[in-house]
């Protein structure tokens, strides 16, 4: 009996610390995000720099918690709701890295900018910013609570995103066509947007895995969208976006 009692105590150790690592990993990629948001908005240096100096700790944390999660699916032959939990902490990883390599990209991006003076406006990058950022806080408060209604909130709020990047699109080119002088930074500032849409994706992929985890239930495969950029040329903007 005394046995069975630490190999229980034992498992449920771990998965604490699984779930330990993924709150560690989500707040990094949430730091990282605020960063890349401030290093746009307030043509802030030192914080592009710090957010692309985050990879690497996301990155070594992805793998310890695919080895932990492999440890336990091969050695506890976890049941039920543990055994949906850890298999969604093996997808969550992946999401969580691709919104850290995003953030990567939208701070190195706004080092190369050079914003012509007062021709354009980034009142609408931030609303969309601070949109995605919220969806990624709630999205990640839904892992560490294994909450499954913040995660429906995540999974309302997708249409919004995607609303407020088809706008901000059309914004943007109506800057370029107006005056050639604005193309180089408003393809910067597009490449952006595509980021952001992009983390907002992976934040709800985040919240869909969750629902997932706790309730055992799929949350409807079509998801709440904003309309398309229509009438534009928008071929880039159906492409995975550039990370390097």
């Amino acid at each position: 009996m005394a046995d069975r009692s630490h190999i229980v105590k034992s498992y449920e150790q771990e998965l604490g610390q699984l779930r330990s690592m993924m709150a560690q990993m989500g707040g990094i990629v949430e730091n990282q995000v605020a960063l890349a948001l401030s290093a746009i908005a307030d043509r802030n240096e030192e914080a592009a720099d710090a957010a692309a100096r985050q990879d690497p700790e996301v990155d070594q944390l992805e793998r310890e918690v695919e080895s932990l999660a492999i440890r336990l699916l091969a050695l506890r032959s976890p049941m039920a709701g543990d055994l949906r939990e850890i298999v969604a902490a093996l997808k969550i990883t992946g999401d969580l890295e691709r919104i850290g390599d995003y953030a990567s990209s939208i701070a190195r991006r706004s080092l190369r900018i050079r914003m012509p003076e007062n021709q354009i406006s980034l009142s609408g990058l931030r609303s969309m910013g601070r949109l995605v950022q919220e969806n990624l806080r709630r999205s990640i408060d839904a892992i560490t609570q294994q909450d499954s209604n913040r995660a429906m909130e995540v999974w309302h709020s997708d249409r919004a995103v995607d609303e407020y990047y088809t706008a901000l699109f059309r914004e943007l080119v109506t800057y370029m066509m107006e005056d050639a002088r604005n193309i180089r930074a408003c393809t910067e500032l597009l490449f952006i947007a595509k980021n952001l849409e992009r983390i907002g994706d992976h934040a709800t992929n985040i919240a869909e895995r969750v629902f997932y985890a706790v309730t055992g239930d799929n949350l409807p495969s079509l998801r709440p969208r904003g309309g398309p950029a229509s009438g534009l040329t928008v071929a880039e903007t159906m492409q995975e976006p550039d990370v390097r």
